[in-house]
C-alpha cells in the first residue's frame, strides 16, 4: 500500500484544527475552523479523490475520535458512507478495543506503531490515507514512510500551531507532481519524495 497524507495547511505551515473551533485548542490555539472560508469544489475534490483511491484510512487517536464522532451521523451522503465503510486504523496507546465504536476500526498500539505501519505499507493494495493526525503525519515523514504528500495550502497565516513537518534537521527533497489553484485561492499540491541517489 502507498501511504498518502492529505492536509489542510496554512501558508505558515499550521495544520491544527481546520474543522472547528473546539477541534483542538492545545497551546491556546484559537483559530479552529480556519479552513471553512476556502472550501470549494476543487478543495473537496482533492479529498474525494484521496478517499476514492483509498483501501484504508490511518489516524492518530485525537483525529480518529473527532472523525468517529462526526461521520456516522452523516450516513446517506456518499462521502460519509465511504468514510464509514472503509477499513480504518487508529494509532493509540490509550484507546481500548471496546472504545472502537466507529465501523471497521482496528487499533494499532502506540508502542508498535512504526513497525505495524511499515507492515501495512508492504502489503498489496491501494492507498493508506492519513487525514489530519499531525503527530502521526510528522512521525511518518520523519521515518520516510510517506509515498505522497497532498497539501491544500490555504491563503491564511495563523501565527503558530501544530505542524506535520519534522524538526529533526533532516533534509528531505520532494518533487511537485500536480498543482491546481481553487477559486478561493487554495493551492492544491501533490508532492512525492525524491529517491536518494
Amino acid at each position: 500500500m502507498r501511504i498518502l497524507i492529505i492536509e489542510f495547511i496554512s501558508l505558515d505551515g499550521v495544520v491544527q484544527a481546520p474543522g472547528g473551533p473546539d477541534e483542538d485548542t492545545d497551546g491556546g490555539f484559537s483559530h479552529g475552523g480556519w479552513s471553512h472560508p476556502f472550501f470549494d469544489e476543487t478543495v473537496g475534490g482533492g479529498f474525494n479523490e484521496a478517499l476514492t483511491n483509498a483501501d484504508a484510512l490511518l489516524f492518530g487517536r485525537r483525529t480518529w475520535q473527532t472523525m468517529a464522532a462526526a461521520w456516522p451521523e452523516r450516513a446517506g451522503d456518499p462521502f460519509a458512507d465511504r468514510m464509514n465503510a472503509i477499513p480504518k486504523h487508529v494509532v493509540s496507546a490509550t484507546l481500548g478495543d471496546d472504545e472502537l465504536t466507529w465501523n471497521n476500526t482496528t487499533r494499532i498500539p502506540g508502542a508498535e506503531a512504526v513497525a505495524r505501519i511499515r507492515e501495512l505499507r508492504e502489503t498489496a493494495g491501494g492507498d493508506l490515507v492519513v487525514m489530519g493526525s499531525a503527530t502521526l503525519a510528522r512521525t511518518l515523514l520523519s521515518e520516510g514512510l510517506v509515498d505522497e504528500l497532498r497539501l491544500l495550502i490555504e491563503p491564511v497565516l495563523l501565527g503558530g500551531g501544530k505542524s506535520i513537518f519534522p524538526d529533526d534537521g533532516g533534509l528531505r527533497t520532494l518533487e511537485l507532481v500536480a498543482s491546481e489553484t481553487s477559486g478561493t485561492g487554495v493551492h492544491v499540491t501533490t508532492y512525492r519524495p525524491v529517491a536518494a541517489e
